[in-house]
């Protein structure tokens, strides 16, 4: 999630409350181990055969219709197949889909709201830019805490057995960030590497995207160090999302501006390395240290500012999972498939 130097906090949460209302009947049209490590997840749906010949045009988000009304979603398949979607908002929204099509509302993570988190908050319940996932046999979630225009923030983790609504435990801090800091700890993202060792990727603007080491065990940090993994020299950057695709680990990010409505010039980028802890380079060889990117969706048409991405393999493709704005400024769920054309960069169907 966006933190410009400028107010968009009323501004997008009063396009998200929009949305949530208007989309219970709206349907988006489409173009149709060491120490710290466990062992290796269970292994990943297979894909059906993937494309290797991008579209000549960016594509419309796939179709979706229900409780569509969305911002940084990240998205889990469940065990029995369905899907939950949590989102940045008041206590953290769910919503829930049995065909990754039609969503219904489910509640929050918190229903009775997170005290632990109103120091960095200001007093106020939106918490934002959730990452979920299974391991272990349960959901964990990582959010962030903090207020516009500051890194005075922290990421927190939550597990649960079922990941329903009041099902959450709270497992504390995972690390937080100060104004002496050259880093804001929000947009959390968890990936277990091939090696079955845990890592965190974050940051919004500041000095980039950094990266901490966790133990497996606690889901917390097993060390001191923060890696910077990605940056523009304290321009735009956020919402890591690390996914292993092939012999490439891939660091999609969101660059340039979230949050302005159908204005936000928010788009999807994306770098690769052969190892989590980087070095991650573009299409052109271009370090992501040194703003490097390359660009996988971006405005089109009447699709404004997509970002605030998350990755899953489910049984017919790599899914990418995104907020986009439409023309009145409400922000929307959006669902693309994922291709790899012949050098291995990913695009969108």
């Amino acid at each position: 999630m966006s933190r410009p130097r400028v107010s968009w906090r009323t501004m997008a949460a009063g396009a998200l409350a929009f949305a949530l209302l208007a989309t219970n009947a709206i349907t988006v049209n489409a173009q149709a181990a060491p120490t710290g490590s466990s062992p290796p997840s269970a292994p990943r749906p297979m894909p059906a055969a993937t494309p290797t010949t991008p579209p000549s045009s960016y594509p419309n988000p796939g179709a979706v219709s229900g409780a569509t009304g969305t911002h940084d979603p990240t998205m889990v398949k469940t065990s029995s197949g369905g899907y939950i979607v949590a989102q940045t908002g008041d206590n953290i929204p769910l919503t829930t889909s049995t065909d990754r099509t039609a969503f219904r509302s489910a509640g929050s993570v918190f229903p009775n709201g997170a005290s632990w988190t109103t120091p960095y908050t200001g007093g106020g319940r939106s918490l934002w830019a959730p990452d979920i996932s299974y391991h272990n046999g349960r959901y964990y979630l990582y959010y962030s805490a903090s207020t516009f225009g500051s890194n005075y923030s922290a990421i927190f983790l939550a597990t649960s057995s079922t990941g329903a609504s009041g099902s959450w435990t709270n497992q504390g801090l995972v690390i937080e960030s100060n104004t002496s800091d050259n880093f804001n700890a929000i947009d959390p993202n968890l990936i277990v590497d091939d090696s079955g060792r845990w890592w965190l990727s974050f940051g919004s603007f500041w000095s980039g995207i950094k990266l901490v080491a966790l133990n497996s065990s606690t889901g917390k940090r097993s060390d001191t160090t923060v890696r910077s993994i990605a940056g523009r020299n304290g321009g735009a950057i956020e919402a890591p999302y690390m996914f292993k695709h092939g012999s490439y680990y891939y660091l999609w990010v969101s660059f340039d501006r979230c949050c302005q409505g159908a204005s936000s010039t928010y788009r999807i980028m994306v770098g690769r390395s052969t190892s989590p802890t980087g070095p991650f380079v573009d299409r052109n060889g271009t370090a992501m240290t040194a703003g490097g990117g390359t660009q996988v969706l971006a405005s089109h048409g009447n699709i404004h500012g997509p970002g605030h991405q998350a990755v899953f393999a489910d049984t017919d493709s790599e899914v990418l999972v995104y907020h986009y704005y439409a023309n009145n400024g409400a922000s929307f769920l959006g669902i693309n498939l994922i291709g790899y054309d012949s050098a291995g960069w990913p695009f969108v169907y």
